[in-house]
């Protein structure tokens, strides 16, 4: 019986791709942990990017499409993709897409959370306004919800 040769850096990478999109960078680091070399990892990322199965551009509008489906805001979205290793124009290009109010989202977050009750007092708002800065919305976009 033949042993069965290792897996290629690229194979590796197809797999990976296949689940979710991820960054370049993301699978930079992904394929040397599992201790491929640099000049092969190099070697699979052009390949890959050059047959269109990596592409940055793409995860971002992916990426922020999704998260912004969930209600989370784009300062959370943009702290994610620059984690993930994203260029930041690209991250810039995505979130200002006219396709994604984000005001909007933020009046929909607030009233799917809190069904039209007032705030109690003043412990209640300041709670309020941290769950909405956890998703990931600017304090005067909030401020200007809450007034």
């Amino acid at each position: 019986m033949k042993a069965a040769s290792p897996p290629s850096a690229k194979a590796v990478a197809v797999r990976l791709l296949a689940r979710r999109e991820h960054a370049e960078a993301e699978l930079r680091q992904k394929l040397a942990q599992r201790e491929f070399g640099s000049e092969e990892i190099e070697q699979a990322l052009d390949e890959l990017k050059q047959g269109g199965w990596l592409s940055d551009a793409r995860l971002c509008e992916a990426y922020v499409r999704m998260r912004a489906q969930r209600g989370y805001g784009p300062l959370r979205i943009r702290m994610e993709l620059q984690q993930r290793g994203v260029d930041e124009a690209l991250i810039e290009a995505a979130l200002a897409d006219p396709a994604h109010d984000w005001r909007q989202l933020l009046q929909a977050q607030y009233a799917k959370k809190y069904r039209g009750k007032p705030c109690a007092n003043y412990n209640d708002k300041a709670r309020r306004m941290r769950f909405l800065q956890y998703r990931g919305f600017s304090l005067e976009w909030i401020r200007d919800l809450l007034e």
